[in-house]
């Protein structure tokens, strides 16, 4: 049977089948842009020169480019469990080894080193800047780092940030609204010292907060966490409490103190978000405490009905993608993890459409409070 074209690829390498992650019933989004598609026919043309080149993937959405250069045992380097997650399910799809693409979390050492770096710009210069300075060392004086993009997520700081930390750039001509940067590391580049993770001190607390690159407002507390913290809810009968999509873990923190005799879980699938919680935890509470860290796709890897409270900031893009496919998502294993009478709290910008996402889940929802910019909502399991 043949494959809906908006889940069909073709290029040089093949015609590969491929899906976003999270699934959705009725997708409307490629699970790849004109960027991959330009990536892959510039490695095609230029790879004939290059004996089993060694080949670093960074920030490869949804496993694009893993799978369609599987061939050649790329590796793939992302702060991402969705795309690596999505990467082996594109790969099994494809009738393709899982042994074929080597899959390295943002915060694993590399190996060696590599004749190209393939990169996929991220939404985030922060988590790129912390990104080129750990690949650096695994360049040797002929490899070329080739970074894609669709032209609107390519800000001029990026070209200052390659040369800076790289070396001399040259940028191709724009295709399908997308553009390659091509960079050789630079004769008087030096190794830079990594500014990451970056630290603050909690307003109104003594906790000391670290964050890795790629985590939410690194520098400060942001307006919409310190507007939930401000409401967080104080119960004893909450003897687990998630924070879903935790980011740094402010809010798991602050719910533990908030509630002493409760568990506290993180979760998230941003690696260097977790990594961030059990920092931030273990650092303010990890001598009286105990709590659990899981890296994953939302609540998939929860039993059902194990948790009594469960709170959510949920995030309205995913990398260049605006949407509340994310948010849905992580509404409906909520509602599957959540003990009858257990609580979903979760904080939106208020023009999103939650209220109306969450009566339809739970059959029920209450505003908690609001402000000009952020709501507060809450649903209830009654069944």
């Amino acid at each position: 049977m043949s494959q809906p074209s908006e889940q069909l690829l073709k290029v040089k390498q093949g015609d590969f089948t491929l899906q976003r992650l999270p699934k959705r019933p009725l997708e409307l989004l490629r699970a790849w842009d004109a960027a991959d598609e330009y990536l892959l026919d510039t490695v095609a043309e230029n790879l004939p020169a290059l004996t089993e080149p060694r080949i670093l993937i960074v920030n490869d959405s949804f496993g694009a480019l893993a799978v369609a250069l599987s061939a050649l045992q790329p590796q793939a380097f992302s702060d991402s469990y969705l795309s690596q997650q999505a990467t082996r399910l594109n790969l099994i799809e494809n009738g393709l080894s899982l042994q074929q693409v080597q899959l390295i979390n943002s915060l694993e050492p590399l190996q060696g080193l590599f004749d190209i770096v393939l990169i996929k710009a991220p939404k985030t210069l922060a988590l790129l800047e912390d990104q080129l300075i750990r690949i650096r060392p695994h360049l040797a004086p002929n490899s070329q780092v080739i970074l894609a993009g669709m032209i609107k997520a390519l800000p001029s700081a990026l070209w200052t940030m390659l040369e800076r930390l790289i070396g001399p750039t040259t940028t191709s001509l724009a295709r399908k609204k997308a553009r390659l940067i091509i960079a050789t590391l630079g004769e008087d580049t030096t190794l830079a010292n990594n500014p990451y993770p970056v630290c603050y001190t909690l307003e109104n607390s003594d906790y000391l907060i670290s964050n890795h690159a790629n985590v939410f407002s690194r520098e400060k507390l942001d307006i919409g966490t310190r507007f939930f913290l401000e409401h967080l809810p104080i119960k004893a009968a909450f003897r687990d409490i998630i924070d879903l999509g935790c980011g740094n873990g402010l809010l798991g923190l602050m719910a533990a103190e908030r509630n002493p005799l409760a568990n506290l879980h993180f979760v998230d699938e941003s690696f260097m978000a977790v990594a961030s919680a059990k920092d931030n935890f273990s650092r303010a509470l990890g001598l009286t405490r105990t709590a659990f860290y899981t890296v994953g796709d939302g609540l998939c890897d929860f039993e059902a009905s194990t948790a009594d409270l469960i709170l959510c900031n949920p995030p309205f893009h995913q990398q260049h993608t605006v949407g509340d496919q994310i948010a849905v998502s992580l509404f409906v294993q909520s509602r599957r993890v959540l003990r009858k009478g257990g609580e979903l709290w979760v904080i939106g910008n208020r023009h999103l459409n939650y209220h109306s996402q969450l009566e339809r889940l739970f059959g029920n929802h209450q505003v908690i409070t609001a402000n000009a910019k952020f709501i507060i909502l809450k649903a209830i399991v009654k069944t």
